[in-house]
């Protein structure tokens, strides 16, 4: 018969109660300092409910009362340079670790200070959506950041914010500092991949992060019972190995306790560690009403949470110790609603027939809607550009593109200490599956990190880095296919960060992707990238297609204060062309083309690996066109002037790429290019592209799929034949 032995975790599971010697051993000044806080917080989601209710708040007001307990008790721990990221419900946690920030203690009796209103003023703008707002009226409620205070960043997506946290986290220990991350989240994010992700990639590499999770019953209107066998959510830490706290939410000493011993674990060392606050929103998911108006709550229920109200709480215990009287309560009350009054006073104005509304002047312009998708590139003031034609270093004339991948990366490397590496097996393999990451995991084993197979949470843990600001990190995914796994990191959290944020929070990322069309890999590993970034606003996109522009792309990329997409494709890696022996400092500027090889016939738009083919079918025809190797393939960066010159010259234009036409780049420039250059085409753009379905594993039919150089011959003939001109071999 087989026997059983009980496995015991590799880490403590503990719920943690106070008593009433707790409440009696608190500093007084520490729980005065809550009381107000609380006071604060409650007076502020009250106003924005009341203005919600009026009609001035514009889209959700997710408020967090009844919960902020939770918010109060783990921030107050916390230092300035702490940093804290949240959920769309994340009004109570942003003014916690901002009234952190302005001052270490608050008194229940004394008048508040400007920096407290300017606080309230500046947080309720911009949930107002007005100008003066923390993000310029950007983010609304769901997008609060302030960095100095430490708050890296509310977040929408549910989940979204726990790679990006693990990223602060990773750049505090990596500064050598004893600072810490915390990421609150839901019970509904509780389940979502990018969280469990981040749990496990941040136990393994030993991160200073705290997952709190504010347990309030309900994702919107669905019970945790429904969606989870095991609803102490904290159990997730066991699978991890992370060390787990389950605490009364709404009791802000209880709760202070816990983070002071997560705090312990986190700044010596211990890596991560998690935090289930059982707390309650008094009100629906969003808006004024209670969840017993939509039915799924009971208001005995809610009854019996009200009576556990965190406010409440506070002020009994310590009028039990004589530190407080009841009139004073109700007038910290009273001062913290007569300064939200105030607050609100300066944005709104009598509309008459007794209506409100926001105050004309405080909306942003129109013209401001543009501004900050992306980074003015002054960084490259004073930078050595260059060309191939005009350098004078030594040049080796048939170098190895992959070689020169790993070369200029190296250059970096040793040139700049901030630059991160990171993806699946680039320390091992010699360099990763193609090596171009060789010998680099040797010289800077501690900025080569080896990732898990989790490219949601890595790739938003390099968006954590870029946002902190500290260091540089450049990711690689190892098939662009994989994009759609990280797919909410790369273009709802990364690409949108800058503009979000309000236009000024540099996020300095390169991502590389190798192409992979020809190898055999089939669907999964074989798409072309650029079609799908160049439609997410935010990114830049470069595609070098030879070993030298490589060096001064990357470079680019690499000083670059944007998110930087550097196409690279595996029929380029083995092939050889030009390299700098040595010198591998210069840059080739961003947004610039290169016309190479001139002509007259007509103009052929293309990049990447299909620059080399596109030449050869030129040469075999006959044809007398011109070929622009586009490099910068996004918005932003596609070099009109360029363009326009060589189509004012041959009024005919073929745009050639090699992937399928369901992700194509070539759609998109299309139709730019029909529309800017409309009075000098002769015909209609032509095309040159991939199938309908992606290449198949099949060598024949992957053949079939994928754009090859007689399908430019065939694009070439059929521009010179619309024209009416046709070829003597025809």
């Amino acid at each position: 018969m087989a026997t059983h032995d009980d496995l015991t975790p590799m880490a403590p599971w503990r719920e943690i109660r106070v008593t009433d010697a707790d409440w009696d051993a608190a500093d007084p000044a520490l729980l005065g300092t809550m009381l107000t806080d609380l006071h604060l917080i409650r007076a502020f989601e009250e106003k924005v409910l009341q203005l919600a209710a009026q009609g001035l708040v514009h889209g959700p007001a997710h408020s967090s009362i009844g919960q902020e307990g939770g918010a109060v008790g783990s921030i107050r721990p916390l230092r300035s340079s702490d940093h804290i990221n949240g959920s769309h419900r994340g009004h109570h946690q942003f003014l916690a670790k901002s009234l952190a920030h302005l001052a270490d203690a608050m008194s229940p009796r004394a008048a508040f200070d400007e920096p407290v209103r300017e606080l309230m003023q500046k947080t309720l703008a911009e949930i107002c959506g007005l100008a003066q707002g923390y993000c310029k009226g950007r983010g609304g409620s769901m997008h609060l950041r302030w960095l100095e205070a430490g708050n890296l960043g509310t977040n929408a997506i549910v989940g979204g914010g726990a790679p990006l946290a693990a990223g602060s986290a990773w750049a505090h220990r990596h500064a050598g500092t004893s600072d810490v991350a915390v990421n609150y989240l839901g019970d509904g994010a509780i389940n979502i991949g990018s969280v469990l992700e981040s749990m496990n990639l941040a136990a393994a590499w030993k991160l200073p992060l705290c997952f709190f999770i504010e347990n309030n019953v309900y994702a919107v209107s669905t019970h945790v019972d429904e969606v989870t066998a095991e609803p102490r959510l904290s159990s997730r830490g066991l699978a991890f190995g992370i060390p787990s706290w389950k605490v009364d939410g709404m009791n802000p000493l209880a709760v202070h306790l816990a983070m002071e011993e997560a705090l312990d674990v986190m700044r010596n060392g211990g890596g991560p560690t998690i935090i289930e606050a059982d707390c309650y929103r008094f009100f629906h998911q969003n808006g004024a009403l209670p969840g017993s108006a939509f039915g799924y709550r009971s208001k005995e229920e809610e009854a019996g949470w009200r009576a556990r109200d965190p406010l409440d709480m506070v002020a009994a215990k310590m009028q039990q110790r004589q530190l407080i009287g009841e009139e004073e309560v109700a007038a910290l009350r009273r001062r913290c609603l007569a300064l939200m009054d105030e607050v609100a006073s300066t944005l709104i104005e009598d509309a008459g027939n007794g209506k409100s509304r926001i105050v004309p002047t405080l909306w942003p312009p129109a013209e401001f809607r543009d501004v900050g998708i992306r980074g003015d590139l002054s960084e490259f003031d004073g930078v050595r550009f260059e060309e191939l034609e005009s350098f004078t270093g030594a040049i080796i004339p048939d170098q190895k593109y992959i070689t020169t991948v790993a070369d200029v990366m190296q250059r970096r490397m040793s040139q700049d200490s901030r630059i991160v590496i990171m993806g699946e097996d680039i320390h091992r393999l010699k360099g990763g599956t193609n090596g171009a990451t060789r010998g680099l995991a040797d010289q800077f084993p501690d900025r080569v990190l080896g990732t898990p197979i989790s490219e949601n949470a890595f790739c938003g843990l390099a968006g954590g880095i870029a946002m902190d600001g500290r260091f540089l990190p450049v990711v690689e995914l190892m098939y662009p296919d994989f994009l759609w796994v990280a797919a909410d990191q790369i273009f709802n959290q990364i690409a949108k960060a800058r503009h979000m944020f309000g236009g000024e929070s540099a996020v300095p990322l390169v991502m590389r992707m190798k192409v992979a069309m020809g190898t055999g890999y089939g669907s999964q590993h074989s798409m072309d990238p650029a079609g799908i970034f160049a439609t997410s606003v935010g990114w830049r996109i470069v595609a070098p297609s030879t070993p030298f522009d490589y060096v001064g792309l990357m470079n680019s990329a690499l000083l670059c204060r944007d998110p930087v997409l550097v196409i690279e494709h595996v029929d380029l890696y083995n092939g050889k062309g030009p390299a700098p022996a040595e010198d591998f400092d210069y840059f080739i500027p961003l947004g610039k083309a290169k016309v190479v090889r001139p002509g007259s016939a007509m103009t052929i738009l293309t990049y990447s690996a299909m620059v080399a083919p596109t030449l050869a079918a030129i040469e075999e025809s006959g044809i007398d066109a011109e070929v622009i190797d586009l490099r910068s393939l996004d918005r932003a960066g596609l070099d009109w002037e360029t363009i326009e010159a060589s189509v004012r010259k041959t009024n005919n234009v073929l745009i050639v790429e090699q992937g399928s036409i369901g992700t194509s780049y070539g759609g998109m420039l299309a139709d730019e290019a029909q529309r800017r250059l409309f009075d000098w085409l002769d015909q209609p753009i032509q095309r040159v592209h991939g199938g309908e379905a992606s290449p198949s594993i099949s060598k024949a039919l992957e053949a079939a799929a994928c754009a090859n150089k007689d399908d430019v011959a065939d694009g070439l003939r059929r521009v010179m034949r619309d024209q009416g001109r046709l070829l003597a071999a025809e």
